[in-house]
């Protein structure tokens, strides 16, 4: 599956990816605003905004979402994203100020490099300013430059993760989405049932298989919190509020597909969900969830094949030459 999550119309992504470690964020701009939702599953998460996404409360759109690397500092930089919203009179309306609405979550890449180093509202801000239409970077580049998979059993045992996406195309109806992997768990291709990423043996240049090392009685390692996988899904379907929430619960599928243990109380995944509202026709939960599954596990596997090393971390690609 091929495809972009900007591929539905009004949705802008941009980067910013540090050269001092790897970590960075990534900006996803609906500057006209989109009806959003939000499911959070793994037992660590660290988010902003998301309570607004309930759909009880009065808040309806959002104008951005952020995803970002330096655990719960990396937060900071959803307020650069506000300030170049802001700049552009973009926001809630509250009569006496436009109030940008930009819910974030972030992952732990605190490990690689100089964990002094985290984005910052300034990356934010510049992320927002070069976020563009149509194709953007994928792989270890933006919220998914420190990502990596297979920590249970530390994270020197690790692959690299990363970022991808996906879409799918059904007529003028689209579905896509876009994926930060950094998983506990390991990465499995539903098509084969294979690893292709994840936790490797003693010796470092084969996988060891998470879960069988766990039925064989091996314990996660107690510094083996440092995880989480992120997503948002997209579509320009017209949703309310209660189905654009439920969008997001039905794409959680994707990563139960692809990640291996995945929702443990070492991750704190979270599946963001947009609903642009461009497409004019009805269109049943049945078909967008099971659809938003699909894409939420094509861009795992797309972010696992193009991650690139770092220092003795290898890729995919490394391992089973991709």
């Amino acid at each position: 599956m091929v495809g972009y999550l900007t591929d539905i119309p009004g949705i802008k992504v941009g980067h910013f990816t540090s050269n001092s470690r790897p970590t960075g964020c990534t900006v996803v701009l609906v500057e006209k605003g989109a009806i959003a939702g939000v499911d959070v599953r793994g037992g660590a998460p660290g988010t902003k905004e998301t309570d607004l996404l309930n759909p009880i409360n009065t808040v309806q759109m959002v104008h951005g979402i952020v995803l970002s690397g330096g655990s719960a500092f990396g937060l900071d930089t959803a307020s650069g994203v506000m300030r170049y919203l802001e700049e552009k009179d973009i926001g809630f309306d509250t009569k006496v100020a436009y109030v940008p609405i930009v819910p974030a979550a972030v992952i732990f890449d605190l490990q690689l490099g100089d964990s002094k180093i985290r984005p910052t509202a300034e990356d934010g801000y510049q992320a927002a300013k070069i976020a563009k239409l149509g194709a953007f970077a994928l792989g270890s580049v933006g919220a998914g430059a420190g990502a990596t998979v297979g920590k249970l059993f530390g994270a020197e045992h690790s692959t690299r993760g990363g970022l991808g996406t996906a879409s799918i195309r059904l007529d003028d109806l689209i579905i896509a989405a876009l994926v930060v992997v950094n998983a506990a768990g390991d990465i499995i291709d539903p098509q084969t049932g294979s690893c292709i990423a994840g936790a490797r043996s003693k010796e470092g240049d084969t996988l060891l298989d998470s879960m069988a090392a766990l039925k064989a009685g091996r314990r996660p390692s107690v510094f083996a919190a440092q995880n989480t996988t992120l997503a948002i899904v997209a579509t320009n379907a017209k949703l309310t509020k209660p189905k654009v929430t439920k969008l997001a619960s039905m794409a959680h599928d994707g990563l139960s597909r692809t990640i291996n243990p995945v929702h443990t109380p070492l991750d704190g995944d979270t599946i963001f969900a947009l609903s642009t509202g461009d497409y004019p026709h009805y269109v049943d939960m049945t078909t967008l969830g099971a659809l938003a599954a699909d894409v939420v596990a094509s861009a795992v596997l797309n972010a696992i094949q193009r991650a690139t090393a770092y220092e003795s971390i290898p890729a995919a690609a490394d391992l089973f030459k991709i």
